[in-house]
C-alpha cells in the first residue's frame, strides 16, 4: 500500500488541486435543490415537499441534457490546450455558447409546455400537482441562464481555471437561500409565496451567476490569448457538430441515470405522498455526494483530455487510476456518515416523523450504493476526456433502464417491498454501470498505451 501511495502521490496532488474547486462548484447545482427542499420542508409543509420531489424528478432530465451538452466543450478545450492550439479554444467557445442558448430555449419550451399536458395523468395527489405547476414554470425558465453559466464554466475549467466558478457558485447559493427564505416565508413586507418563492430565488440566482461568470471570462487576462478568435462569424456547423458529438452522448449518459431516478420517484409517488417526500429527502443527500464525485470526475476528464491531446497515455492511466482511488476513499467516508447519521440527517429537511422514519431506511441503502455511484461517474469522466462517449452511453442505458429500474419496479410494486425495494433496483443499476465502465476504461487505455512508442516509457 505504501508503494502504491508513492507511485500515485504526484497524481493525487495534481488531481485534488484541480478537483476540489470543481467539486465545490458542482456541489452548487445540488445545493440549489437541497436548499429549496430544506426551505420548503420547514416552511411550506409535506405536500409542498412532495411537489418539490415531483418537479425535481421531472426537471432533472432536461437539466442534465442541457448540462451534458455544455460538457461537450470541456474535453475539446483540454485537448486543444494540450496541443497549444489556443485560437481553436475561442472558436469552440463561440459555438458552445450559441448551442447552449438554443438548447436552453428548446428545453424550457419542451419541459414546461410538454409536462403541463400530462402531469395530471401521473397518478399523483391532486394537491401535490396543484403546487407543482407554478414551481415547474420558474424552474424550467432558469435552465436558460444556467446553461449560459455552464458554458463559461466548462470553458474555464477545460483550461484548468476552476476556482472562479467555485466562488461564484458559493455566493450564488448564499443568495439563493436568503432570497428563498424571504419569499417562501414572507418577510420584509413581501407576501408569503410558498413553493413559488424558491422558484423565483433559483431563477434570480442563476441569472446573476451567468452574468458574473461571463464577465469574468471576458475580462480576465487569463483568457485573452484564447479569446482572440471568439466571434459570431466563427459559429459554424463543423465545430458545432464536434461539440455535439461529445456533448449529446454525455447528455444521454446523464439522462439515462437521472431519468431512472426520476422514474423511481414517480413509481414511489404512486405509493403515497409521504413515501415520495421521504424519497426526496434521501435522494437530495445522495445527490449531494454524487455531485461531489462528479466534480472529481470532471477534473479527471480535464486531465485525461490534456494527456490524450499530448499523446501521453501512460500518465493518462496513472492519473485516471488516482482519481478512482480518491473517489473510493471519499465515497467510503460518505457511506459511513449515511450509516451512522441516518437518524439525524432527515431532520435537516423536515420534522414530519412519518417522512423521517422512511428516509432513515433509504439512507442505509444510499450508504450501500455510494461506492458504485462514485466509481461509475469517474469511469464516465475519464472516458469522456479520451473522447470515448458512445459505448459508455449504451452502458448507462443498459444499467439503469434494462437492469436498475425494472428490478426496482419488480421489488417495489409487484413484490410489495415498497420504496426500499425501488431503491434496491437503483443499487443494481449503479453497480452494473460501475463494473462495465471500469472494464471499458481498462480496455481503451491499455490499447492506447500499448500503441505508444517504446521511447515514451
Amino acid at each position: 500500500m505504501k508503494a502504491t501511495f508513492h507511485k500515485y502521490k504526484p497524481y493525487y496532488k495534481d488531481s485534488l488541486k484541480l478537483a476540489i474547486p470543481v467539486v465545490i462548484s458542482q456541489l452548487g447545482h445540488t445545493l440549489v435543490q437541497i436548499s429549496d427542499t430544506v426551505i420548503v420542508g420547514h416552511f411550506a409543509g409535506t405536500t409542498a415537499l412532495a411537489a418539490v420531489s415531483l418537479v425535481t424528478s421531472i426537471f432533472l432530465v432536461p437539466l442534465v441534457i442541457g448540462v451534458g451538452i455544455s460538457y461537450g466543450i470541456t474535453p475539446l478545450i483540454a485537448q486543444h490546450n494540450g496541443r497549444k492550439n489556443f485560437a481553436e479554444c475561442g472558436k469552440l467557445l463561440s459555438n458552445s455558447l450559441f448551442l447552449n442558448i438554443i438548447a436552453g430555449i428548446i428545453l424550457f419550451c419542451a419541459v414546461y409546455f410538454g409536462v403541463i399536458t400530462f402531469i395530471d395523468k401521473l397518478h399523483q395527489a391532486p394537491a401535490v400537482v396543484a403546487q407543482a405547476k407554478p414551481f415547474l414554470f420558474l424552474l424550467s425558465l432558469s435552465i436558460i441562464p444556467l446553461l449560459i453559466f455552464s458554458t463559461f464554466k466548462q470553458f474555464a475549467e477545460g483550461l484548468g481555471f476552476t476556482k472562479q466558478a467555485m466562488q461564484i457558485s458559493i455566493w450564488g447559493n448564499v443568495l439563493n437561500i436568503i432570497v428563498g427564505i424571504v419569499l417562501v416565508k414572507g418577510m420584509f413586507g413581501i407576501p408569503a409565496m410558498g413553493i413559488s418563492g424558491v422558484g423565483y430565488s433559483t431563477l434570480i440566482d442563476r441569472i446573476l451567476m451567468a452574468i458574473v461568470m461571463g464577465f469574468y471570462v471576458f475580462r480576465s487576462n487569463n483568457f485573452k490569448s484564447y479569446l482572440t478568435a471568439f466571434a459570431i462569424k466563427n459559429i459554424d456547423r463543423v465545430r458545432g457538430l464536434q461539440i455535439l458529438k461529445i456533448g449529446a452522448p454525455v447528455a444521454m449518459q446523464y439522462t439515462f441515470e437521472v431519468s431512472a431516478f426520476g422514474g423511481a420517484a414517480i413509481i414511489i409517488g404512486s405509493i403515497g405522498a409521504v413515501e415520495q417526500a421521504a424519497h426526496q429527502v434521501a435522494i437530495s443527500l445522495a445527490a449531494m455526494t454524487y455531485m461531489m464525485a462528479s466534480g472529481i470526475s470532471s477534473a479527471a476528464a480535464i486531465r485525461s483530455g490534456n494527456y490524450f491531446g499530448s499523446g501521453d497515455h501512460r500518465n493518462l492511466r496513472l492519473s485516471a487510476i488516482s482519481n478512482y482511488h480518491i473517489v473510493i476513499v471519499f465515497m467510503s467516508c460518505t457511506a459511513v456518515i449515511f450509516t451512522l447519521c441516518n437518524h439525524i440527517l432527515p431532520w435537516i429537511y423536515t420534522s414530519d416523523r412519518n417522512v423521517i422514519a422512511i428516509a432513515q431506511q433509504l439512507l442505509i441503502v444510499a450508504a450501500f450504493f455510494q461506492l458504485f455511484d462514485g466509481t461509475q461517474v469517474i469511469g464516465l469522466g475519464v472516458l469522456r476526456g479520451m473522447g470515448d462517449v458512445n459505448v459508455p452511453t449504451l452502458i448507462t442505458f443498459i444499467s439503469y433502464w434494462v437492469i436498475g429500474l425494472p428490478i426496482g419496479y419488480l421489488l417495489g410494486i409487484h413484490l410489495s417491498i415498497g420504496v426500499t425495494g425501488v431503491w434496491y433496483g437503483l443499487v443494481c443499476g449503479l453497480m452494473s454501470a460501475s463494473i462495465m465502465l471500469f472494464f471499458r476504461f481498462q480496455l481503451i487505455s491499455k490499447r492506447h498505451q500499448a500503441s505508444m512508442p517504446k521511447t515514451a516509457f
